[in-house]
C-alpha cells in the first residue's frame, strides 16, 4: 500500500487542514490537523482516522497505526516536537 492511498482513504472520510503520513510497509504513522478535533473526545479523534483505514488493517496491508491529532492552534504550537514522522 502506498502513502498516497492511505492519505486518500483518510481525506475521503474527514476534512483536514493538514495530513502527514509515514508508512514503512506495515507500521502507519498519521498526524492529522483539523478544527473538529477540538470538539471530539480522544476516542472519537482516534476513530475518525482509524475507521477509514480499518479495511486495510483487516486485510493485513497495514499492521499497526499510530495516530496523533491536533487542532490548527495546537499544531502551530506543537509541530516542532511532532515532526518528522
Amino acid at each position: 500500500m502506498e502513502i498516497s492511498e492511505i492519505e486518500q482513504l483518510i481525506k475521503d472520510a474527514i476534512e483536514l487542514d493538514e495530513l502527514h503520513v509515514a508508512f514503512d510497509g506495515s507500521q502507519c504513522k498519521v498526524i492529522a490537523v483539523a478544527e473538529i478535533f477540538g470538539e471530539l473526545s480522544r476516542v472519537k479523534k482516534q476513530q475518525a482516522i482509524y475507521s477509514p483505514l480499518s479495511p486495510a488493517i483487516s486485510d493485513g496491508r497495514i499492521h499497526a497505526v499510530t495516530i496523533k491529532t491536533f487542532t490548527p492552534d495546537q499544531w502551530q504550537r506543537d509541530k516542532m516536537f511532532n515532526l518528522p514522522l
